[in-house]
């Protein structure tokens, strides 16, 4: 049976009268309305001009801009325009953007993340983290370990919105009758048994030797050291990989690689590696740059990239000993 908590009720009584929870809870729920006509944008697609071409400029990050990464943006930001925010941090902008400087909080989001699929109707998503307002400090300089919220909304056959508030994860699909989110997973926790992992394998040539290890366990099936068949997964969208992660479990690569522009990763650390990593250790699983804890990390720039690998916690601590101690490559640990 489908739970009868709505989004606006669970935000709700997540924010009672505090002032900051208050803050979160109307972030929240302006990604949540701005994600309902990010949706309805997207299913209409091409009848609603969308046609997932680009835009004609880059963003700041350097990547060129689709149609649908400019409308999505235009979209959040008319949603967040009554949230008190001090602070505010988009993909498609160059630098962070001052806000109320007596907002509590601040807000980095990726507006429409997988745009690259867009064209071939594959999913897409929006992600978002919510962090305490920087106290004299340059915003957007705080560990990850210092989020308030994360979330991601998923574009896919449902559109469904994965939420931590900093107490576990919930998942919320999107009741179109209704034009509501209503919960449907409570509490959820990432599997540790299933054999999958998720990562481009045209780029193994590239990668540095403790990912090549790793994959080349899962690859031996039950004749190799994990005593196990895998199978290999790759969508090529940040969030469609995590939600498959969170419900059913795996692990997903993105490592640093030797090709030029890629020795530190492709994604980003304060929009999308921070909001996952909070997401994943929240439903009990683990995310590192195969070397360091993501929450761990600050960023030094909005656009900073990091290497991501992230699911169930088992196979994340297995990359993660590869990479700081080859010496048991050959151990049968892990699962």
């Amino acid at each position: 049976m489908i739970d009868e908590t709505t989004l606006l009720r669970h935000t709700s009584a997540y924010a009672g009268q505090d002032s900051l929870r208050l803050a979160v809870a109307a972030a929240v729920d302006a990604f949540a309305a701005a994600s309902i006509e990010i949706s309805e944008l997207i299913g209409r697609g091409p009848l609603a001009g969308i046609t997932g071409q680009a835009h004609g400029a880059i963003n700041a990050d350097g990547d060129v801009q689709k149609d649908l990464d400019v409308r999505a943006d235009q979209i959040i930001r008319r949603a967040l325009a009554a949230v008190p925010c001090a602070a505010l941090a988009s993909e498609e902008a160059e630098a962070p953007e001052p806000g109320d400087v007596s907002a509590p909080i601040s807000i980095a989001y990726d507006p429409l993340d997988g745009s690259s699929n867009i064209e071939t109707n594959m999913t897409v998503g929006t992600i978002f983290s919510i962090m305490p307002a920087s106290s004299g400090d340059a915003p957007f300089s705080a560990k990850g370990s210092a989020q308030l919220a994360a979330g991601f909304v998923v574009y896919g056959p449902q559109t469904s919105m994965v939420l931590t508030l900093g107490d576990g994860v919930d998942i919320f699909t999107l009741d179109r009758a209704k034009r509501s989110y209503r919960l449907i997973r409570r509490r959820v926790q990432i599997p540790v048994e299933r054999a999958e992992f998720a990562i481009n394998a045209s780029n193994h040539r590239h990668w540095e030797q403790p990912v090549r290890d790793f994959v080349e366990e899962c690859l031996a099936g039950t004749d190799g050291p994990r005593s196990k068949n895998f199978n290999m997964r790759w969508i090529a969208s940040l969030v469609a990989e995590a939600y498959r992660i969170l419900i059913r479990g795996g692990v997903f690569l993105y490592p640093s690689d030797a090709r030029d522009g890629y020795a530190d990763g492709r994604l980003r650390l304060l929009y999308e590696a921070h909001p996952m990593a909070f997401i994943m250790e929240q439903a009990g699983g683990g995310a590192t740059t195969g070397r360091e804890r993501i929450l761990d990390l600050a960023p030094s720039a909005i656009h900073q990239r990091v290497p991501l690998i992230m699911g169930s916690i088992d196979k994340v601590q297995r990359i993660q000993q590869l990479h700081l101690d080859p010496a048991p490559r050959c151990s049968q640990s892990g699962v």
